[in-house]
């Protein structure tokens, strides 16, 4: 039942000012930066305790969230998204 933790992760995140990734980390301390092909840097949040991982964009100056991908665990770790991004 992933779709109740996103719902609760979304409305966490409308609230949120986050500034940086160390904003982030005070309300979601396992959340890590990963650089991809494309040299640009995307958050990684763990969902449902660990389960699946959501990768998203931020522009912390705009204050904007991009959802990239959704994926179970196992996805996440064959690293091919990194390819993708």
């Amino acid at each position: 039942m992933a779709a109740s933790h996103l719902d609760v992760w979304r409305k966490t995140v409308k609230k949120a000012k986050w500034r940086s990734l160390v904003d982030v980390r005070g309300t979601y301390p396992a959340t890590d930066a990963v650089k991809v092909r494309s040299g640009r840097q995307v958050l990684i949040f763990n969902i449902r305790r660990n389960d699946d991982r959501l990768i998203v964009a931020t522009h912390f100056n705009r204050q904007i969230i991009y959802t990239l991908r959704f994926m179970t665990h196992a996805e996440y770790s064959q690293d091919h998204w990194k390819d993708t991004l």
